[in-house]
């Protein structure tokens, strides 16, 4: 078990070359966020050109949403299209092929301004989206199947750890100093052109997945070579075993589809739990905290908001790091509930300090926010607001702050990281790409959804919009405690069995031969 656990530079190479395109994808996630006021100037000063006269209102509003959400529909078609990736070329190939989409996106948002073309830009973010959503699936995939088994978990989470970095190199370029201003906005745009030719440099000098290798190709001396380099010794047998009984189940049935994924009662709990999962991380609010976390933080009256953004992203990275050294010690099932939990705490104190800032309500000598909602909680406003002086509210401010990082923190112990590896654990070879772009669909859909709605609905309901997803967390909460299982320290084929033997309808043969169960049932 020892042996298991060794970390070889190998494996490091192999694992932090594919987490490159974790890092693509978080930085692409934020980075169109702090220059937003400078590209709507551009977007202006285009229209003035090719019109004649300034943008109208709506049409600017139209067209930064555009450019905003144009991300996460590339995202969801390239999640969706994993599988065809992954069965024709393999999971480090297909991450190697992807950078073309990379460089393309690049060059049309570095050169948007020369041509002082907004489609340019926004036909970018659409390739980023498509790129992203494409290594969403990739890299956890790769790292689990290249990772042992006692370290998958932790080598899992740095897929995460990869998307928090670049989201949090993108609040640091993205400051006016650097890049974040009228020159250097095209620079931060494509920057994405960088890494990925790192990553072109680094993954040709990475093994192939050994489980591609044999269950996929037939490759037994190549997946054993595979095998040596990633574990560092020359006694690969018990891992060759486990992939062989795999992969002799895998031959007694075909490769399994995503109409058949749903049609199957094997696969039928499983996908349910690997689509919530992905829905708990996305509806929890936390895009909602990064995407308007500057302007949460003007509200709550925070003088240097750019800057508590930045630290927010900090907390981000340093949380996933202790997820990292958790993860295999507590297990997924436990962090992942200790997550939603603390997210549904943080978010209420996140409400109560902001609902106390925001304005006066016309019961005390504060304005009122919104009849329609703070008038639900006047009584509360009577008792609590009218004793209280402006200073004395003021220290609110700092809870609110308080409120955001215990949110962000609670988020990477659980429902951040554990939902993207969490898949490749709940499945086995055949039917995991099919399930890799059903669960990546579901993930990219809830984003655009908190991505486009959030400002709306944060328009009516003020600052109680977090209670909203207290609600979800909570009802996420509940759904973690009662079905999902622990996957610490099991096979892929002990977890699979593990379905099989609490699926409430009876399997057929051939299906039992898939996943390996006929034993244990």
């Amino acid at each position: 078990m020892e042996g298991d656990k060794k970390v070889t530079l190998q494996l490091m190479l192999a694992v932090g070359s594919a987490v490159i395109g974790s890092l693509q994808f978080g930085y692409n996630t934020g980075v169109i966020n702090a220059p937003q006021k400078i590209i709507e100037s551009f977007y202006n000063e285009t229209w003035f050109e090719r019109y004649g006269e300034a943008i109208p209102p709506p049409s600017l509003t139209s067209l930064w949403s555009i450019s905003v959400a144009i991300f996460s529909v590339g995202g969801i078609f390239g999640s969706f299209s994993v599988g065809v990736f992954v069965n024709r070329f393999g999971r480090r190939n297909s991450m190697l092929f992807a950078n073309v989409l990379a460089f393309i996106s690049a060059a049309l948002m570095g050169f948007s301004k020369l041509a002082a073309s907004w489609e340019m830009l926004i036909m970018g973010r659409l390739v980023v989206g498509l790129y992203s959503g494409l290594t969403t699936g990739f890299v956890p995939m790769y790292v689990g199947e290249v990772s042992p088994t006692a370290l998958r978990g932790a080598l899992g989470t740095l897929h995460q750890l990869g998307i928090v970095i670049g989201i949090l190199v993108a609040q640091v370029f993205g400051l006016d100093v650097i890049m974040g201003n009228a020159s250097g906005w095209p620079w931060l745009l494509s920057f994405t052109f960088f890494p990925a030719v790192v990553q072109c440099i680094l993954l040709p000098l990475c093994p192939k997945s050994p489980r591609y290798l044999l269950i996929n190709c037939n490759e037994e001396e190549q997946a054993r070579a595979a095998l040596k380099r990633l574990r560092g010794t020359s006694d690969v047998s018990a891992d060759m075993q486990e992939m062989k009984e795999e992969s002799r189940q895998m031959m007694k049935e075909k490769k399994v589809t995503i109409p058949e994924l749903f049609r199957s009662p094997l696969y039928r709990q499983p996908l349910v739990i690997a689509v919530i999962l992905q829905l708990s991380q996305q509806l929890s609010g936390i895009n909602a905290v990064f995407y308007y976390s500057t302007s949460i933080f003007e509200k709550a009256g925070v003088e240097q908001p750019v800057y508590a953004t930045i630290g927010a992203g900090v907390i981000n990275t340093a949380f996933t790091v202790v997820s990292l050294f958790l993860v295999e010690r507590a297990g997924r099932r436990s962090l992942h509930l200790v997550g939603l939990l603390g997210m549904a705490g943080s978010a209420v104190l996140m409400t109560i300090a902001l609902a106390l800032l925001v304005r006066r309500c016309k019961h005390t000598a504060h304005t009122h926010l919104d009849s329609r909602v703070l008038c639900h909680l006047c009584f509360i406003c009577v008792v609590v607001l009218r004793p209280l002086s402006q200073n004395q509210l003021h220290w609110m401010s700092y809870v609110s702050i308080i409120a955001i990082f215990a949110f962000v923190a609670f988020f990477e112990i659980g429902p951040g990281p554990i939902p993207w590896f969490i898949v490749a654990e709940l499945f086995s070879q055949g039917p995991r790409p099919s399930a890799f772009a059903v669960a990546g669909f579901s993930n990219w859909t809830a984003n655009f959804i908190v991505g486009m709605g959030f400002q709306y609905v944060e328009a009516i309901c003020g600052p109680y919009v977090f209670i909203i997803f207290t609600v979800l967390l909570v009802g996420f909460f509940i759904f973690t405690y009662f079905k999902v299982p622990e996957t610490r320290g099991r096979t892929f084929d002990e977890i699979s069995a593990g379905f099989a033997q609490r699926s409430a309808e009876k399997p057929t043969p051939e299906e039992l031969n898939a996943l390996g169960a006929d034993s244990q049932l």
